[in-house]
């Protein structure tokens, strides 16, 4: 009887182990391996920094990386529920979106993404240190919450633009 019960137990403790991968995924992998994926908010890094003003707008570029040992992943459109922060108090300024929604791109280690962030000039600007977003695939949202941190100002009509590969 010993000899089944111990068999049981390894078989229960083989199955639950080949599947906890699975549900470490937090969005449908471009690629599909055996490691968590790259979109889930704890598995990647992002970092604000300035680009080229266009005319009457600022431009911030929010780059995210995945360091080695993630899958990638397929993320779309520009992310949900962006919020700006300055010294750990929340801005009233709130974002719209711009840009097509709809094409995917593949995010993972050696993979960068980036998306901007599009601040009216001629607006009463307020200063943050931190962006707060949701990801998204192209079938939905991903759990969680990513962030990012530089120094930006933002102000009503700020725009984030859609999900773009490289740095």
């Amino acid at each position: 009887m010993r000899t089944h019960h111990k068999t049981a137990l390894a078989l229960t403790a083989v199955l639950l182990a080949a599947a906890a991968p699975a549900v470490a995924q937090a969005s449908p992998a471009a690629e599909h391996g055996a490691a968590p994926s790259a979109c889930r908010p704890a598995n990647h890094t992002a970092k604000i920094t300035e680009a080229p003003a266009s005319a009457g707008h600022h431009h911030y570029r929010v780059t995210l990386t995945a360091p080695r040992g993630y899958d990638p992943c397929a993320l779309a459109g520009s992310p949900a529920d962006v919020r700006f922060s300055d010294r750990g108090s929340r801005t009233p300024v709130t974002a719209g979106r711009y840009g097509d929604q709809g094409t995917a791109v593949t995010f993972g280690p050696g993979r960068p993404v980036h998306f901007d962030i599009q601040v009216p000039g001629d607006a009463r600007q307020v200063s943050a240190d931190e962006v707060s977003f949701t990801l998204r695939t192209p079938d939905g949202l991903i759990p969680g919450t990513s962030f990012a941190e530089g120094t930006l100002k933002v102000a009503p009509g700020t725009l984030v633009g859609p999900l773009e590969q490289g740095a």
